[in-house]
C-alpha cells in the first residue's frame, strides 16, 4: 500500500464511511492516476478537467456515475491533500433527475388482473393500496395484518414507523390470510435463508 492510499484510506476510516464507499474512492482515485501514468498528487487542475471530459464524453458514463468519481477525488484532493482550491476545478455534473412514470387506474388494474397466482395479486393489491416500497413489503413480520377499529386492515412491517392501512378493495379474509401464509417468504430472504426453510 503507497503512503497516499494509506493517508486516504486512514481519513476515509475515521470519518465512518461505509466499506463500500470507501473501496469506491480509492479505486477512482487509483483509475484517475493510471489514466495519466502519474502519481495523483502530481496531477493539478488542468488534470481533473481532461479527465472529467474523458469520463463524460469518451466513456459515456451516465452523470450519476461521474458524480461518484468526482466525490471521491474531491475527498483526496480536499481532506487528503488539503489543496481545498482545488473544489472549483471539480463541479459535480447536472444530473437530470427523471420522475417516475406514474401508471393510470386501468393500467394498474391490468397488472392486478394479469398476475397468474393469488399471492402475486396480494403482493400488487398491497403495494397499490397502501403505498409501501418494496424494501418494506419484504421485511413485514409473519402477522402483518391486524384489525382496526376501522374495519380495515393494517399492514404492519418491522419497522415501527413503516405500514400502510388497506383500502377496502383489499379487505378480504381470503386475501389476508394468503398474505400471512406467505409473508415470512420474504423476511426469510431479507435474512438470507433459503426460501425454502421458509414455509411451514
Amino acid at each position: 500500500m503507497t503512503h497516499l492510499r494509506k493517508m486516504m484510506l486512514e481519513e476515509l476510516e475515521r470519518r465512518n464511511y461505509a466499506e463500500r464507499t470507501i473501496r469506491y474512492y480509492l479505486s477512482f482515485v487509483e483509475r484517475f492516476a493510471k489514466h495519466f501514468g502519474k502519481s495523483p498528487d502530481k496531477l493539478g487542475p488542468d488534470h481533473l478537467r481532461t479527465y472529467q471530459a474523458y469520463l463524460l464524453k469518451e466513456r459515456k458514463l451516465c452523470p450519476g456515475t461521474v458524480e461518484n468519481h468526482v466525490a471521491a477525488l474531491r475527498f483526496f484532493f480536499i481532506r487528503t491533500l488539503h489543496r481545498h482550491q482545488f473544489r472549483e476545478f471539480l463541479p459535480f455534473p447536472k444530473v437530470r433527475r427523471k420522475l417516475p412514470n406514474i401508471l393510470s387506474r386501468e393500467e394498474v388494474t391490468r397488472l392486478i388482473d394479469a398476475s397468474s397466482s393469488l399471492f402475486e395479486r396480494t403482493l400488487l393489491m398491497v403495494l397499490y393500496g397502501t403505498g409501501m416500497r418494496r424494501a418494506e413489503i419484504v421485511r413485514l413480520t409473519t402477522t402483518p395484518f391486524e384489525r382496526s377499529g376501522t374495519g380495515q386492515f393494517e399492514a404492519c412491517s418491522c419497522k415501527p414507523t413503516s405500514g400502510g392501512r388497506l383500502p377496502s378493495s383489499v379487505q378480504h379474509h381470503e386475501l389476508a390470510l394468503v398474505f400471512v401464509t406467505h409473508c415470512h417468504f420474504f423476511a426469510c430472504r431479507s435474512a438470507g435463508e433459503r426460501p425454502s426453510h421458509c414455509y411451514p
